[in-house]
């Protein structure tokens, strides 16, 4: 009787194992097989946008390089969480990608309620590049300089009508920063998007404006927007005559909106370092960084562990804002 259950035993353990291995290995197939269908990239906003142009610039290049169709789905509402919110919520298989903006690194702080936990939904995959943002003015407008344009805005308090593209997106958050650390006042206008925001400033009708610079590169170099200073660390490549603000000695004001890579919760390690490698490659290739240049976005693609603590950091600098600010939580 005790061969009989000794040998029950082994039957049954070596089952166990032959039943573990099965499941484990097409993991690891996986992982290494990837990918063997169509990638879908969610952006979180509706199409047209910079974030959008960006995405769809790299799905097609990451398409011809891996040799599955990397396709756009634009899941927009709610400040981008509707898609962020469906990325995190989907299987970790590598098969569902978000491309955001800044809004993943904003909303924790500003949204009164989440859908889903950034930090632990999420995991980060790489920064393909960050837009600067940038305080314009319409070339009527007397000031020259941010110098020039935080001197009015002390002289007549309240005043003067700055535009953003909307509450809640960095430019909007580095308006607050800049009343709070200058001690300046001045009437915010939002507007639906950086496109109104832009027509706006061409007519003249709010005169001054911060958002990013994407939008407004082309508009620059004609001559048609006035750019006085950038929220960068160094100047631009397409931009060399514009001012940092730090040079200018405006400290502390570094912001961006972000082109970010993320994955579901659970994807393996394998698949996050494939797709970092390639998109890295595709943004740093000269057609490609060109493109994106003409935009404003600086190509990166640094690794998942920098933009993992690029995003904490981020996290909490935008929470440091919006709590000094009294930004209103929506």
């Amino acid at each position: 009787m005790a061969d009989f259950l000794g040998v029950r035993r082994a039957f049954l353990l070596g089952a166990f194992v032959v039943a573990t291995s099965c499941v484990a290995a097409p993991s690891a197939g996986f992982a290494e097989n990837y990918p063997n269908k169509p990638v879908k990239i969610i952006i979180p906003f509706p199409a047209g946008g910079v974030t959008d142009i960006a995405g769809r610039l790299i799905a097609q290049r990451l398409s011809e390089r891996l040799g599955q169709q990397f396709f756009i789905e634009n899941v927009g509402g709610a400040g981008g969480n509707l898609g962020m919110e469906k990325v995190a919520h989907s299987p970790g298989d590598g098969y569902t990608v978000l491309l955001s903006s800044s809004s993943v690194t904003v909303n924790p702080s500003l949204y009164a309620k989440m859908p889903f936990d950034v930090e632990k939904e999420l995991i980060p995959v790489t920064k393909a590049g960050g837009s600067p943002n940038s305080w314009l003015v319409n070339p009527d407008f007397p000031a020259k300089s941010m110098k020039e344009l935080v001197e009015l805005f002390k002289k007549a308090p309240g005043k003067y009508s700055v535009g953003s593209p909307g509450a809640g997106t960095t430019p909007s958050l580095s308006i607050e920063q800049l009343k709070f650390d200058l001690n300046v006042n001045f009437v915010t206008v939002p507007f639906a998007g950086g496109g109104p925001m832009t027509q706006s400033l061409l007519g003249g009708h709010v005169p001054i404006s911060c958002g990013a610079i994407g939008n407004s590169v082309p508009l620059i170099k004609e001559g048609k927007i006035r750019a006085l200073g950038i929220t960068a660390k160094k100047r631009l490549e397409t931009l060399p005559d514009v001012p940092t603000l730090d040079e200018m000695g405006i400290k502390g004001m570094e912001a961006e909106t972000i082109t970010g890579v993320f994955v579901p919760a659970g994807t393996p390690k394998e698949i996050v370092n494939l797709l970092q490698k390639e998109i890295a490659t595709v943004v740093k290739s000269p057609d490609i960084k060109a493109r994106l240049l003409e935009f404003g976005i600086v190509p990166e693609g640094d690794t998942p562990a920098e933009f993992a603590a690029y995003v904490k950091a981020d996290i909490a600098k935008w929470k440091r804002v919006i709590e000094t600010a009294k930004v209103p939580k929506i």
